[in-house]
């Protein structure tokens, strides 16, 4: 019976994932409204996009992941800018045991899902300092924004119109 353990042990071996770094690797906010002014009633619509990079580093099983968040909010009524928050944050994360054909999902996937809760007070702060209420963003799918560029990507790959 203990070789059954040791074969699965052997098949599976624990994922190890470190956070050794974090950090802003850009941020820029702008403040519109204390710049040109807005005439009547605020109503903002805040529009957040977000795009995800990785690459692995010279030190072997370390990657770099950078999270992008460009934040712009709005005035509903006459579509004037409130206010732009462009956000670049970053990780160095050591990462050993995870599968070749898991790499790539799991540094876009996991690592993001770890760094998001730093980079939601940071975006808070800013948004508060930058003399507008505390934007505390929503959860964000990591697994659904990965899901949605791998198809936006293979259809983009595929031939345009067939005669």
């Amino acid at each position: 019976m203990a070789e059954t353990g040791n074969g699965a042990q052997a098949e599976a071996p624990q994922i190890k994932m470190q956070i050794l770094a974090q950090f802003i690797k850009d941020l820029s906010f702008e403040n519109a409204v204390a710049q040109k002014g807005v005439e009547g009633e605020v109503q903002p619509d805040i529009q957040v996009q977000v795009n995800l990079d990785a690459k692995k580093r010279g030190v072997d099983n370390q990657y770099e992941v950078i999270s992008k968040f460009n934040i712009t909010s709005k005035n509903k009524s006459g579509g004037e800018p409130l206010f732009l928050l462009e956000l670049e944050y970053g990780g160095i994360f050591q990462i050993e045991n995870v599968p070749e054909d898991q790499l790539h999902p799991f540094l876009l996937i996991e690592c993001p899902r770890m760094l998001f809760p730093y980079v939601r007070r940071i975006v808070s702060d800013v948004t508060r300092d930058g003399g507008f209420p505390p934007l505390n963003l929503e959860n964000i799918d990591f697994l659904a924004l990965y899901r949605s560029e791998l198809s936006r990507r293979a259809e983009s790959e595929q031939p345009q119109g067939t005669a």
